[in-house]
């Protein structure tokens, strides 16, 4: 089962999900904020994926952050962040089998796929 985490008004995760629906590919899609996360399952992504890949330092959620929260970024401290604020990760993030993947590009899609 493919499962889809992201927020529903973001266009990348629309743009993945209509991927994926284009291609009739089954998926689940759970939206950070109707349905929660919690840190165990960002633990979990960034032992597959490196916490730095998965921490947006593009979006306001970033950008509003103290320079003190900023400064002393470190694995500990993202995984906390964005299980409490999950508008700072990027979008999507997919769990294919026991692979996790993150943002949308249509080449890596075709070969996960």
């Amino acid at each position: 089962m493919i499962t889809v985490y992201g927020i529903k008004n973001c266009d990348t995760v629309k743009k993945a999900c209509h991927w994926l629906t284009k291609n009739n590919i089954d998926y689940q899609f759970h939206d950070f904020r109707k349905d929660g996360l919690t840190q165990s399952k960002v633990k979990q992504w960034s032992s597959k994926v490196d916490w730095e890949v998965l921490l947006n330092r593009r979006g306001t959620t970033w950008r509003k952050l103290s320079d003190n929260e900023k400064d002393s970024i470190n694995k500990t401290n993202a995984i906390k962040l964005m299980a409490q604020q999950p508008t700072l990760i990027k979008r999507p993030v997919i769990e294919h089998n026991s692979n996790v993947m993150v943002g949308f590009s249509e080449d890596t899609y075709k070969q996960a796929f």
